[in-house]
């Protein structure tokens, strides 16, 4: 998934869903093509998703962008609603915003506001979920990049054998994109076997993915192994695992990154091993320069992609990493992408 995506929950905001954050006076940029020359650049980032390390990380990034770029970033926080999402779409196109991020969501309920968006004149560009429209760019972490990582790590560390237990969620394009690497893992591991899978978004996710953890492993003693692709399931699989005295015999891979994650997987029996992940903020910032492409008249590309970095217990140990930050400082390849880039871009502070 955020990482965190990084949070499936709900989240509960204001009765206007409009943070109303303002993440600069969308000032004139020196050297920028219009209309970033002259200022007043309003941009809006829907979200569906937004609670969690993950997405508030984000959230950060899009911000830090938004201000090195001069803009007045408008962020509409999600709450797991397809019809709310929709709504918050509407509002920002009445707002005269130059372009809308979507932020995860369901490409069903959200393809007929997109293209009301487009027929406006509105740029729209999509983190996370597919919209299948040509107009519309996607940012997405290399899905399979990242769970072919953690399986190829998987089998480092157990083997070319073993019973699994699998946390899966279907509809959420970054999982389900994921869930297509463990199908054909499995389709060429056939002894990896798949003995339970689980999983839910309920909020809070991790507490009721532990729920449902600890049912499976009272049920299935012989997994060794939990493929949990996304950071949330892995803190309810690890905490599970905690409560039932099972860490010893248990390595849990994941997705995602933050510093709460970095405290769970370093803390003593930890059963948290491995995850893949891209640096949110990152992201963030991404998918910020996407839509100011866009703006100004400029292709970021249709498929934008940011690369996973693999991360191990062992290296969080080895390195002393205790945060995001020691870890952008430590790791170069977490620390900035090149993706959706140009020479007036300038750098998030």
């Amino acid at each position: 998934m955020g990482a965190r995506a990084r949070r499936l929950a709900a989240w509960v905001f204001g009765a206007a869903s409009l943070l109303g954050c303002v993440a600069a006076d969308a000032a004139a940029l020196a050297g920028a093509p219009a209309p970033f020359d002259k200022g007043g650049v309003k941009i809006a980032l829907v979200n569906y998703l937004s609670t969690g390390d993950f997405f508030q990380a984000y959230e950060a990034g899009a911000q830090r962008q938004a201000r090195a770029l001069g803009v007045d970033l408008r962020i509409y926080e999600g709450r797991q609603d397809a019809s709310e999402q929709r709504e918050q779409i509407l509002q920002a196109i009445n707002l005269g915003v130059a372009a809308i991020i979507v932020n995860h969501g369901l490409p069903e309920s959200l393809k007929d506001v997109v293209q009301r968006a487009l027929d406006k004149g509105v740029r729209v560009v999509a983190f996370d979920v597919d919209l299948n429209h040509p107009k519309v760019p996607q940012i997405e972490q290399s899905d399979a990049d990242l769970a072919t990582l953690l399986l190829d790590q998987a089998v480092k560390d157990n083997g070319e054998a073993f019973s699994a237990g699998y946390v899966y969620v279907a509809g959420f394009a970054p999982l389900d994109r994921r869930d297509a690497v463990w199908r054909e893992f499995k389709r060429t591991h056939p002894s990896v076997r798949e003995v339970a899978r689980w999983g839910t978004v309920d909020n809070p996710i991790a507490q009721s993915v532990a729920n449902q953890a600890a049912a499976a492993y009272r049920a299935h003693p012989d997994v060794r192994v939990v493929f949990a692709p996304y950071d949330e399931f892995a803190r309810g699989a690890n905490l599970a695992a905690g409560e039932a005295g099972r860490s010893a015999k248990l390595r849990i891979y994941s997705a995602d990154i933050s510093t709460d994650d970095i405290q769970t997987m370093r803390s003593p029996g930890s059963a948290w091993v491995a995850t893949a992940a891209t640096n949110p903020a990152v992201v963030g910032a991404v998918s910020v320069r996407a839509a100011a492409l866009l703006v100004a008249g400029q292709d970021p590309g249709h498929r934008i992609v940011v690369k996973p970095t693999l991360i191990t217990r062992d290296d969080l140990l080895k390195a002393d990493i205790k945060t995001i930050g020691d870890l952008a400082a430590k790791v170069p390849a977490f620390r900035a992408s090149n993706a959706a880039t140009a020479a007036w871009i300038p750098a998030a502070d």
